[in-house]
Parts: structure tokens; C-alpha cells; sequence
């Protein structure tokens, strides 16, 4: 185990020679400007001790759930939306995806922009690409992937900060989610997932949208009665089709094509299992985070700051 403090990283382990090596063959990079950069990356042992401790893995339900829907996190949805509610619906008409489920994301993210992450993004990616081998391929790809966005978007990546995965801004957006599915709400001419808050909504939809959200189609719906283990879907995948959990004596709210896709899941709260089905637009969800229990905090925080906003239409 590495020792509590950073260190810099040594731009001469045969790793880092091969992504340099690699930044030069596939984009253009000169091993000196490469070198530039990650010569002033520190190795984070923290950051290690993060990623090895998620809270979906770590937390059942009724503990995570805890996090995300507080009454401070939902009167300050409530206030987020009121402030941004022209620029939401705007986003919303254009795209089909509600303003519940971005005010959501936002909110369960980085509590509507308020804590967006202090780690130097360009320390994480070089720590998870070159000293957590479980991920590495992943990382480095990732780093690549943060070098090209702030060549294009004029991104300083000494000085960019994000969390200790490398998400960026008020969405979290990952480099290649960035480069991939960021797009410029108030068109200026670069996407800037810190301070526009345009740039954010427009962002978040689009990467839904890219993702197959169906407009105005359910997301979720909660199973009444006991559920046979057998017939919970295997991951986050939908496994399932309304016809067959039906037939197998599931009960839920199941109006609507028989032939739709779902998953069945188990959410534990203290007073024992509960059942829920899930459509495509909660697979939509875990895009952003594969975890059944975030994708449920995302819908449940927005549903609950969409109950206090007037003339709101369902997510559903």
C-alpha cells in the first residue's frame, strides 16, 4: 500500500513511456508536451482508497437512500429549480427529457453544483491509469481521452478539478462523456461543464437522449407482493419482458405494451426486500451510474423536488 501522501509520478515507468509513446502515434502529441503535463501529475493514494469503497457497493438501500433524500437536498432542488426554470424547460421541450430527472441527476451528482470535487482530475486519471491495475485500461483510456478534451476545449489540465473518479462539473462527466455527449446550451462556442449552467442541462439530456430516452414513457413502478428469486434480472440489464413477469404471477402496474423490456430488482429497506420493475427509461438511468440504487435516487430525488414545483408533468 502506498504511503498517505502524493507523489509525483514517474514519467519514466515503461506505463508512462507507452502513453506517451501512443499520444504522439494516434494524436498528434509531442513527447515533450506530453511530458509536460503528466511531469506535474501526483500519484494519490486516497484517491485508490475511493474508488475500492463506492457507496452502492458498500451501503444497502435504506442507507444510501439516506444520502440523496433529505429535506435539505429537495428544498435546495426546489430553489435550484425555481432559479434555473426557464433554461430547464427550454431544454426540456427540445429534448423530451423531464426537468425532474436532470434536476435529479444534478442533485444526487454533486448536490445541484455545490460540491463538484477537489481532486486535480489529471491526478486521478494518472493514479487509476498506472497504479490501480483493476482498472487501468479503463484510466488510461480515460486520460486520453481528458488530454484531447482540453487541447479542443481549452481546458487547463493542470488545473482542472473533479472528483476522485475524474468526473467533471456539475453533471460529472467522465473525458470521453465529455468529448462524446457535451453539448454547447447557450452557444458560445465551447461546452463548459463548470459555469454554464446551459451548457449542463443541454449536456445531461443529450447524453440521455443519446442513450434511448423514451419521451413521456414510464420509469419505474414497484412490484406489490413477494417476488420468486429466481425471476430478479441478472445486473442491470433488461432481461425481461412485461409479458413474462406477468405471467410468472408478478403484480405491478404493468398498462402499456406486453412486449416492453424490464428488469426485475430487489432494494433492501429495513423492514425487509422491496420489489420494483424497471422500464428503458430507468436503464437509461444507470447508464450514467450502473447501479439499480443510484439510478432510484435519481428518479425518487426528482419526483420528490417535482411534487413542490406547479404545473410539473410526471416523469412517468
Amino acid at each position: 500500500m502506498f504511503p498517505g501522501a502524493g507523489f509525483a509520478l514517474d514519467t519514466s515507468r515503461p506505463e508512462v513511456s507507452a502513453f506517451v509513446t501512443r499520444m504522439a502515434a494516434e494524436h498528434g502529441f509531442t513527447t515533450e508536451q506530453t511530458l509536460l503535463i503528466l511531469g506535474q501529475a501526483e500519484i494519490q493514494p486516497r484517491i485508490i482508497e475511493a474508488m475500492s469503497r463506492p457507496a452502492e457497493k458498500t451501503k444497502p438501500w435504506f442507507e444510501y437512500r439516506q444520502i440523496f433524500l433529505t429535506e435539505k437536498r429537495i428544498a435546495a432542488g426546489v430553489e435550484f429549480w425555481d432559479a434555473h426554470r426557464e433554461d430547464l424547460e427550454a431544454v426540456s421541450k427540445r429534448t423530451g427529457v423531464p426537468p425532474q430527472i436532470i434536476v435529479g441527476i444534478i442533485g444526487v451528482e454533486t448536490f445541484f453544483g455545490r460540491i463538484t470535487g477537489s481532486y486535480r482530475v489529471l491526478d486521478a486519471l494518472a493514479t487509476l491509469a498506472f497504479d490501480y491495475p483493476p482498472r487501468s485500461a479503463f484510466f488510461t483510456s480515460e486520460l486520453e481521452q481528458f488530454l484531447l478534451l482540453a487541447q479542443e476545449q481549452g481546458i487547463d489540465p493542470l488545473t482542472a478539478t473533479g472528483s476522485y473518479a475524474g468526473a467533471m462539473g456539475s453533471p460529472q462527466f467522465i473525458s470521453s462523456s465529455y468529448r462524446a455527449y457535451a453539448s454547447d446550451g447557450d452557444d458560445d462556442g465551447r461546452i463548459d461543464l463548470w459555469n454554464s449552467w446551459a451548457d449542463v442541462f443541454a449536456s445531461v439530456a443529450n447524453y440521455f437522449n443519446a442513450h434511448k430516452w423514451q419521451k413521456a414513457e414510464r420509469v419505474v413502478t414497484p412490484v406489490t407482493g413477494t417476488v420468486p428469486p429466481a425471476l430478479i434480472s441478472d445486473g442491470v440489464r433488461l432481461d425481461r419482458t412485461v409479458a413474462e413477469l406477468t405471467a410468472a404471477g408478478v403484480e405491478f402496474d404493468h398498462s402499456g405494451d406486453t412486449g416492453d423490456k424490464a428488469m426485475l430488482f430487489q432494494l433492501d429497506q429495513e423492514t425487509g426486500p422491496e420489489y420494483w420493475v424497471g422500464f428503458q427509461n430507468f436503464y437509461v438511468i444507470t447508464r450514467y451510474n450502473r447501479s439499480n440504487m443510484y439510478a432510484m435516487a435519481v428518479y425518487e430525488l426528482g419526483r420528490d423536488i417535482a411534487a413542490r414545483i406547479n404545473d410539473v408533468p410526471s416523469a412517468d
